[in-house]
């Protein structure tokens, strides 16, 4: 079992995305029996965004030069492509940031959804390179955006599912904890909430 966890927010390690997606990691562990799988951390908050020769060569019909692609964004790129394709598993931290991705989660994006790489265009429209592969995604929110207490829009569940079935990981479960702004005690019940859901997913391995 390989692992890549990518997590984005601000806050790190002490956020309540970062907490869930440990019980996640923890729960594919035990549910693979696997006791030393490998584990990759990106913090998607330290990534840096693309640049010139990058939208330049999204915007051409061939890669540059390797010279070209070895710098800069395009280097990046590669190396965080290369991290996704190594993994068996996929595990994703990050809050709702006005109703949708934050900007560092934004901006792994950008870096591996890079056409002619993880996805290319056909006369029947994009299609990803990437086999398929379980990805679970950790939400946190401050208020509430799914169930009978939703309150706020939500465009980042579709939009994840769609970039991400874009370069052809298609398997996508979210968890989330919701309403953290609520309280202590709201928040006590969104995490046991959570963690139940986790705990009850069939784990794919």
């Amino acid at each position: 079992m390989s692992i890549l966890h990518i997590f984005c927010s601000p806050r790190g390690r002490a956020s309540e995305s970062h907490r869930l997606s440990e019980h996640i990691i923890k729960r594919l562990v035990d549910a693979s029996g696997d006791a030393a799988p490998t584990i990759v951390e990106i913090d998607a908050t330290r990534l840096p965004h693309v640049d010139h020769d990058y939208a330049c060569a999204l915007s051409a019909p061939a890669d540059p030069a390797d010279e070209v692609l070895a710098r800069g964004a395009l280097r990046q790129s590669s190396q965080l492509i290369d991290a996704l394709r190594d993994a068996t598993h996929i595990v994703i931290a990050t809050p709702m940031h006005n109703f949708t991705v934050p900007a560092s989660l934004k901006v792994w994006i950008d870096h591996v959804v890079r056409v002619r790489s993880t996805f290319r265009i056909t006369p029947d429209g994009k299609i990803g390179n990437l086999p398929d592969r379980p990805v679970y995604v950790a939400v946190s929110s401050g208020g509430e955006f799914s169930g009978a207490a939703a309150r706020q829009p939500d465009f980042l569940t579709p939009y994840l599912t769609h970039v991400l079935g874009t370069i052809g990981l298609k398997n996508v479960t979210f968890f989330s904890v919701q309403g953290t702004a609520r309280g202590d005690a709201a928040l006590q019940a969104a995490r046991a909430s959570a963690q139940a859901a986790v705990a009850a997913h069939p784990m794919a391995a």
